[in-house]
């Protein structure tokens, strides 16, 4: 059993600045690279706590926002946490808000002691700050706590980002100043935009405040992949090595590849579980419409040699036909599928760091890239 917050590099990549390491939480170690769910309100869309397990699900995420406004930190807190609310035994991290600063740009008003929604349910007020997000991240009993931050648009002038930089400096630190619940571990977010030199200043300074682990934001909010990647590297150049390095957002497997390459630890997005309610399968060959006329007597599951769930017991066939039909089944088993096919991944990612073998698996994930193409 480690440390609480150690975080273990256990192999390295020779020519890249990939890892294999282990986070250790209150809840027990993360196998890094990881990739985490998204259940902004509480649940991963259509999936039980019992499916998140059948997936190989380690960490999920909560959103301080989305719980404010439903059902309210104080009928989590009655509810003894939101692991036990949610019925998930593993850890959770929860994400500060900072995004919907960016999503929710028509609702919401940026003060210098942070920021007040609108909220999109009933339009109530929402005002968040550092001091506020910590205590509802303490409320709720998460074992990793993102600091405030304010995500800058795509694009975004040199005086905003600049700007915003500022802001989530001075918000990490009153942040790391305020209370955290019992084992909690707090995660800083370097901002910047598409400016290298700000990326570099925020994550130096972030760094100099001595946070559990640090967060890369502000990327894939529109802009071209050459910027994104960039925006990757500029954000990680500052960081410690020690810590563990967690990409927001970002879920396109070709972009968590090479993320991984320049040592990032940790992923979210909402892609896996978004394309299951579109009706759009996963598979290690690349994306299809499951919902296609193409598939509407094919026998075969999902993808042929997955061992999930839905491709043990079902074909395309019926799948496509629940999706269709609008039956919910349909959605949690694609859903199931698809997140299991990305678990699988970062098992493949982490297999290859451990022998040596990551150049192997970037170089063929290229070529098939290159082959869809």
């Amino acid at each position: 059993m480690g440390a609480l917050g150690t975080f273990e590099v256990l192999a390295t990549d020779s020519a890249s600045s990939a890892r294999r390491g282990r986070l250790w939480t209150a809840r027990g170690p993360v196998e890094t690279p990881v990739f985490m769910p998204v259940g902004s309100q509480g649940a991963v869309k259509s999936l039980s706590p019992m499916d998140l397990r059948e997936v190989g699900a380690q960490i999920v995420l909560g959103n301080v926002y989305h719980l404010s406004i439903r059902p309210g930190i104080d009928v989590v807190e009655q509810c003894l946490g939101l692991r036990r609310f949610m019925g998930w035994e593993g850890p959770i991290l929860t994400d500060s808000g900072g995004y919907q600063v960016f999503s929710l740009a028509t609702r919401r008003t940026i003060r210098p002691d942070g920021v007040e929604f609108s909220n999109h349910v009933d339009g109530g007020r929402v005002f968040l700050g550092p001091a506020e997000v910590m205590a509802i991240q303490r409320r709720l009993g998460s074992d990793i706590a993102m600091v405030f931050d304010e995500c800058p648009p795509y694009p975004c002038a040199r005086d905003c980002a600049c700007q915003a930089v500022e802001k989530t400096l001075r918000w990490a630190a009153l942040s790391s100043r305020e209370p955290r619940g019992p084992g909690q571990l707090v995660f800083g977010i370097v901002q910047g935009g598409e400016f290298t030199d700000l990326r570099e200043r925020c994550a130096r300074e972030l760094a100099g405040m001595g946070f559990d682990g640090y967060a890369v934001g502000g990327v894939s909010v529109g802009e071209p992949e050459p910027l994104l990647i960039r925006g990757i590297e500029d954000g990680v150049r500052r960081l410690p090595a020690e810590r563990p390095r967690y990409l927001m957002g970002v879920g396109k497997m070709p972009q968590i590849l090479e993320a991984v390459s320049r040592g990032i630890d940790m992923f979210d997005c909402v892609m896996p579980t978004r394309h299951a309610r579109n009706g759009t399968a996963f598979a290690r060959l690349g994306r299809y419409p499951l919902k296609s006329a193409d598939y509407k007597t094919d026998t075969r599951p999902i993808e042929e040699g997955c061992g999930c769930y839905a491709c043990r017991c079902f074909s395309r066939a019926y799948i496509r036909h629940l999706l269709n039909v609008n039956e919910i089944l349909g959605i949690r088993l694609l859903t199931m599928h698809n997140l299991h096919r990305y678990m699988e991944f970062m098992k493949e990612i982490r297999t290859a760091l451990e022998h040596g073998r990551f150049a192997e698996l970037r170089e063929a994930c290229r070529r098939q890239e290159g082959d869809r193409e």
